[in-house]
């Protein structure tokens, strides 16, 4: 079967419902247990052949074009796992920018797995699932999920997906400021209070107890957390102030995704997520109201 000349993909964002981080590993990465659900925001990722070199494009604030972007190692990555050689040639991959940056809400890594997608059919691999979810797992801890996408367990660096049941579809807001979190510097604030490196953290040890599947199907909210929260929110008054006034605005859960700086709210009706949308961004807040996403298909 001939490649096809484009592809175009929805790249979907993605919050952290819960977020356990058990301690730091000896090769300096995180041990994670992270709950992760897909959302209907959404990149739009055009993976196109051509006979030139490769080529990036994007209309996304400050987003890098080079070798620096996600996406472009995620092709370099795919490049050399299908045993090519030399500088890579005939794609252009062009991104339309939606998911916010640095915001926890995994924008840059579906991305990247978008383009591994895409590559992966204009450049005629056909590599299985299994050899693009090595080639996702190299490129960052996040990359793996959005191959997967709904609701998923991810466990080690978050990079080990366990695909389940699609929880029921939710209403939700998210909320962001202007200057986002890197998850280098979230990761850091939280090691001041954790055990040496290799160590487990008192949360480990506690044995806070992972996410009720059965009781959020039920819609119980009452155990989710967000370990990186507290440190992040103590150097970022502004996230706390967001996540404050989400559960004023009646959300069921509110939490920050990932590193943040992005805040959710699960909301019970579309109404009352467009209404607390609305009403907070009366406050100079950047808002959008959106909804959870089943597991589905990519192509546009």
């Amino acid at each position: 079967m001939a490649a096809p000349i484009r592809v175009t993909l929805r790249a979907y964002a993605k919050i952290n419902l819960d977020l356990a981080v058990l301690g730091r590993r000896q090769d300096g990465y995180h041990e994670l247990r992270t709950l992760f659900q897909t959302l209907a925001l959404h990149d739009t990722v055009v993976v196109t052949r051509t006979r030139g070199p490769f080529r990036l494009s994007g209309d996304g604030e400050r987003m890098p074009l080079d070798e620096s972007n996600l996406a472009w190692r995620a092709a370099h990555a795919l490049w050399r796992a299908a045993g090519r050689s030399g500088e890579m040639r005939g794609a252009h991959i062009g991104i339309v920018k939606r998911i916010p940056s640095q915001a926890g809400l995994g924008g840059g890594s579906s991305d990247a797995a978008a383009a591994l997608v895409g590559l992966n059919r204009i450049w005629r691999l056909e590599l299985p699932a299994a050899a693009l979810d090595h080639v996702a797992r190299d490129l960052g801890a996040d990359v793996a999920f959005f191959l997967v996408g709904g609701t998923a367990l991810g466990l080690g660096r978050g990079d080990e997906i366990y695909p389940l049941v699609d929880l029921p579809t939710w209403p939700v807001v998210l909320v962001w400021p202007e200057s986002g979190v890197s998850s280098a510097d979230a990761y850091a604030w939280l090691d001041r209070g954790l055990a040496p490196k290799g160590g487990l953290s008192p949360l480990a040890m506690g044995g806070r107890r992972g996410p009720n599947i059965l009781g959020l199907r039920a819609g119980t909210f009452d155990a989710l957390s967000n370990d990186l929260e507290a440190s992040v929110e103590a150097r970022r008054p502004d996230i706390r102030d967001m996540r404050r006034a989400l559960d004023e605005a009646g959300a069921r859960l509110a939490r920050m995704s990932g590193s943040g700086s992005a805040v959710f709210g699960v909301f019970a009706s579309e109404a009352g997520a467009a209404g607390a949308a609305r009403a907070l961004a009366l406050r100079g807040w950047r808002t959008l109201a959106t909804r959870t996403l089943a597991r589905g298909r990519r192509l546009v």
